[in-house]
């Protein structure tokens, strides 16, 4: 009998054996992309400064979000795992728009939700990206289930191997 895979977007107990197994990274990118994500951390920009000020500390509907998380063979901006979403911030250059196409297809694939913000609206009025954030995290959604992955309710080991109810609630 086959071990049956998890998919996982943290620490969960499958993950701890290997983190890297589900998203086909090797070791040696993982270790970039982790040190890409520490290094985005101790060094951020204005507009990522402004954003964290925004989603920290459950700053949005008591939704807990964690900074320059390492997700498949990309580091997002910030993450809230039990629901699945990330918010990004937008680069200027078409190159930066390539990479984050690229990215952004290959969360979707395994089901997260993206947000996108340019630095523009970071930078200005913070209260409407605060409500959008707010009515994504609030929308009904569906566990993703990626063919070869069956998933109960409750399978999903997301956050610290936690249990969760339809709602994205811990148990």
């Amino acid at each position: 009998m086959t071990e049956r895979k998890k998919l996982s977007l943290g620490s969960g107990d499958s993950a701890k054996s290997n983190k890297t197994a589900s998203w086909n990274v090797s070791e040696a990118r993982k270790d970039k992309l982790h040190d890409r994500a520490r290094f985005n951390r101790r060094h951020p920009s204005e507009e990522h400064k402004r954003m964290w000020s925004l989603l920290k500390d459950k700053g949005v509907g008591n939704f807990s979000f964690t900074r320059e998380v390492v997700m498949g063979s990309s580091v997002v901006d910030f993450a809230c795992k039990p629901r699945w979403l990330v918010v990004e911030i937008s680069g200027e250059s078409d190159a930066d728009r390539t990479i984050e196409e690229l990215s952004d297809r290959k969360l979707k694939e395994v089901g997260v939700r993206i947000m996108r913000f340019s630095k523009e609206q970071v930078m200005g009025d913070l209260e409407p990206i605060k409500e959008a954030i707010f009515e994504e995290l609030n929308k009904p959604f569906e566990r993703p289930r990626i063919a070869g992955m069956a998933r109960e309710e409750g399978d999903f080991d997301a956050v610290r191997g936690g249990e969760f109810d339809r709602q994205g609630r811990i148990r």
